[in-house]
């Protein structure tokens, strides 16, 4: 007991040195990823739609074919972050989305925003699986859901804080004679320039090359991620072994890429028609809202999304991460969505609208701590970037779908019921790849455990 004292002393220290300088970082990288691949979703309702003559269908497109783009390169982009390393790939996607991202600001066709759209997700291409491997590689997998957990935070916040910032960009028309909505795409778009100059700079490939650790916190870090990817290679399961064509091959991810889709499916089709929605409760009901009204009644369901994604994923830490801390929110989500469709005021129709957000958002960073337990190396890079290549079409065909169905079928309803469908398809999924192969994680240790409660 005394001799692991100072190994549980290290890896404490250790572990929070890794949270406080990079997690944070590299979630306002994901904070403003996020942002600029959204923002199209505020500036529609608020005289986009309207000076580029966009039908509902038309914005989906606009909006899904960003995911086309992002899926062109994304495997090819995160194998270059495997080989080249994170600060540079990083860096280099960010002041490239940020270049393009700027471009919006003088769009003035509905051709002419497919094709940024469609170049926007080129060169966002590998970001968010790059991120998940960066910090997959920081940390053991014990702690990694609460890592991503902690970096998961950026997704729902960027709506909280991003939704009033657009606003509020969005009332001053006429700054440097442009519309509101161009004026809020050149004002996200600069933040993404700087963060990749500054990211060349301020990340770091790997522990051991981490001048901030300790010697100690290093060699403990170094052995642990070593270990745990020896285990990973060496073991009996062909899906375990680092190399590429086994990340290809392997079932186990395939199911896990078709069980995000479902979650991923449900995220955009919220984050794009959510304020498109809000802005018909105007007609709907008979009342009227200013454009940051809107902006704050868009981020109402994020807040609480994200007080539930650190409390569950710290509940999967601290208790190992079990098949229900994934379908269990998949099967809330699917159910809330087509109920929010019956609702009898705006207040009811976006308090059951939050109560679809925390499920997807509780469920997403525990997913991600799945792919790493089997996978390692290129075939992890390979794997993450096929799930979430997935996700991204999700992204696409939720946009576009939705805003079809919702042209030919005049309201929403046949739209939120496919998303619903596919959630509990989810479920489905995760609790069937559970039976055929171990994904929940053993308890912690009791040693572990109290480590745990000392963060």
């Amino acid at each position: 007991m005394g001799a692991d004292a100072p190994a549980a002393a290290v890896e404490r220290t250790a572990i929070k040195k890794v949270s406080v300088r990079l997690v944070p970082f590299v979630a306002l990288m994901f904070f403003v990823n996020y942002l600029d691949r959204t923002a199209v979703s505020f500036a529609e309702p608020n005289g986009m739609g309207q000076d580029l003559a966009l039908t509902a269908a038309q914005f989906g497109f606009a909006s899904g074919i960003f995911f086309l783009g992002y899926i062109v390169l994304e495997v090819p982009s995160n194998m270059a972050l495997h080989r080249f390393g994170a600060r540079r790939w990083l860096a280099r996607i960010m002041v490239t989305w940020g270049i393009v991202s700027l471009l919006f600001t003088w769009v003035n066709s509905s051709g002419g925003l497919y094709t940024l759209r469609f170049l926007l997700g080129v060169a966002e291409a590998g970001f968010f699986p790059g991120a998940i491997l960066f910090l997959s590689q920081w940390v053991p997998s014990r702690h990694r859901t609460r890592i991503l957990g902690l970096f998961y935070l950026a997704q729902p916040l960027t709506t909280v804080f991003g939704a009033p910032l657009a606003g509020w960009l969005i009332g001053h028309h006429g700054l440097f004679g442009l519309e509101g909505w161009r004026v809020m795409f050149l004002f996200v778009s600069v933040p993404a320039i700087l963060l990749g100059v500054i990211a060349w700079f301020y990340l770091i490939d790997k522990p051991a090359d981490a001048k901030w650790l300790t010697p100690a916190e290093r060699d403990w870090l170094t052995a642990e991620l070593a270990a745990e990817n020896a285990r990973k290679t060496g073991h009996d399961d062909q899906h375990a072994k680092g190399d590429l064509k086994k990340a290809f091959t392997s079932g186990r991810v395939w199911t896990l890429a078709v069980v995000y889709f479902g979650f991923v499916y449900g995220l955009y089709a919220l984050a794009f028609f959510l304020p498109t929605i809000i802005n018909g409760f105007q007609e709907q009901y008979d009342t009227t809202f200013s454009v940051m009204d809107k902006a704050w009644i868009t981020a109402i369901p994020y807040l609480p999304a994200a007080i539930a994604l650190f409390f569950w994923t710290r509940h999967a830490t601290r208790h190992g991460t079990r098949t229900w801390h994934v379908a269990g929110p998949a099967v809330v989500g699917g159910v809330t969505i087509p109920v929010a469709l019956y609702m009898g005021s705006p207040t009811a129709t976006v308090a059951v609208i939050t109560v679809t957000a925390c499920a997807v958002f509780a469920a997403l960073p525990v997913f991600w701590s799945v792919p790493s337990r089997f996978l390692t190396g290129a075939a992890a890079a390979a794997g993450i970037a096929l799930i979430n290549t997935a996700g991204n079409i999700a992204g696409f065909a939720s946009s576009y779908i939705t805003g079809w169905l919702k042209d030919w079928t005049g309201d929403y309803y046949v739209p939120l019921y496919l998303v619903g469908f596919f959630m509990l398809l989810s479920a489905v999924l995760m609790v069937r790849l559970a039976a055929r192969h171990r994904t929940d994680e053993p308890a912690p240790d009791p040693e572990h455990q109290s480590l745990e409660a000392l963060r």
